[in-house]
């Protein structure tokens, strides 16, 4: 009986191990997104594997089959008809953000797990709907920030959790770049990104979301007490129907994080500035840190870091949703990547809009 239960346990192991070892079964929903080129460019590597794609336009489709050298036989018009077939283990959804709900729908019941690009969603409305599909089904419902794989980031939030620059006050994050239509991105990329249906606005939603998802992390999922924001059209020959600039300042009860997200940067950037009551941490971009430590009035002592990138699974979003889908690692709690942070982060946005909007304060509950 000895015997057989260790075979059984040993057996039951090397089970586990082989699918460890074995690839992702990944299917992709929507080729309309600019960022599908990374899911494209790392299939070879082993970790995952392309078992399907859902996209109706049959041109598109074919740009990328020819593009990146894959067959037409993975294309399917309908997501549910994919699922169904080629049973993958998880969804990364490339469409427009307003199509994350309707990926949710179709891959939660058939407890397909989901990465969608930033931000979760278009709406509020729409991310609680996600949320309910997601925990009743049982499903992780991950959201891929850039941000979210840079070392800066996670060492100014080591720094400011082991007290270096004393207690946190207020965190500045700037995202952006000259504009969707300025930098060149493709024709079905802009169509959807100055849409305010399918993309839920302009520049708050596109780069807004960033820096209220790290203010969520660094303060450990905290609410905030209230949102202000202003958003201006300053190329309306290129946005004409939706804000490319936006300011959010979002205060909590001792600390204050200001959102500068645009599409009026004269060069692209995506950095972040923590104040605590004794120095300063500046993340200047993936792998330059600065840090200041206050030294009299106006004095300080700055040292700069150049950081190597992490450690796998966490700088690349196809290695980390295999990890967390096969449970090789768990995500700690408001993780960049999680649904309770990322809830919090549509908040923060639909609070802003309407800050925007009534030109007044939103206040939290």
């Amino acid at each position: 009986m000895k015997t057989l239960l260790c075979f059984l346990t040993l057996s039951i192991f090397l089970q586990f191990q082989t699918k460890a070892q074995e690839p992702l079964k990944l299917a992709v929903a929507g080729l309309d997104h600019g960022h599908v080129g990374w899911v494209f460019n790392s299939m070879n590597r082993g970790d995952y594997e392309i078992v399907g794609i859902a996209e109706p336009n049959r041109e598109l489709a074919e740009k990328y089959a020819q593009q990146h050298g894959l067959s037409m036989d993975l294309i399917f018009e309908d997501l549910g008809k994919l699922l169904d077939e080629k049973k993958p283990e998880a969804v990364a959804s490339f469409g427009s953000t307003f199509q994350h709900l309707a990926v949710v729908e179709a891959a939660a019941p058939r407890g397909v797990h989901v990465m969608v690009e930033k931000p979760l969603a278009i709406s509020l409305e729409h991310a609680q709907k996600m949320k309910v599909l997601a925990e009743k089904h049982n499903i992780h419902l991950l959201t891929n920030y850039e941000t979210s794989w840079y070392p800066t980031n996670h060492r100014a939030k080591e720094l400011l959790d082991s007290g270096k620059v004393g207690d946190l006050r207020k965190v500045v994050v700037r995202d952006g770049h000259r504009g969707p239509k300025k930098i060149g991105v493709g024709p079905e990329f802009l169509n959807w990104l100055i849409d305010p249906k399918l993309n839920g606005g302009g520049a708050l939603m596109d780069f807004g979301c960033y820096g209220a998802n790290l203010m969520t992390w660094l303060m450990n999922g905290k609410r905030p007490v209230s949102v202000t924001a202003i958003t201006q059209q300053l190329q309306p020959e290129n946005n004409p129907q939706v804000e490319d600039d936006a300011t959010i300042i979002v205060n909590y009860p001792d600390a204050q994080v200001i959102i500068q997200a645009s599409w009026n940067w004269p060069i692209g950037r995506k950095d972040m500035e923590v104040y605590g009551l004794t120095g300063t941490i500046f993340a200047d971009n993936r792998n330059q840190l600065r840090i200041r430590m206050a030294q009299g009035y106006d004095g300080f002592d700055e040292q700069t870091y150049q950081l190597p990138e992490m450690e796998p699974p966490y700088p690349d979003p196809f290695m980390l949703l295999k990890a967390v889908v096969r449970n090789e690692i768990s995500l700690p709690e408001y993780d960049l990547y999680s649904l309770e942070n990322n809830m919090i982060v549509m908040e923060i946005l639909q609070a802003a809009k309407e800050s925007a909007k009534k030109g007044e304060t939103v206040y939290f509950n």
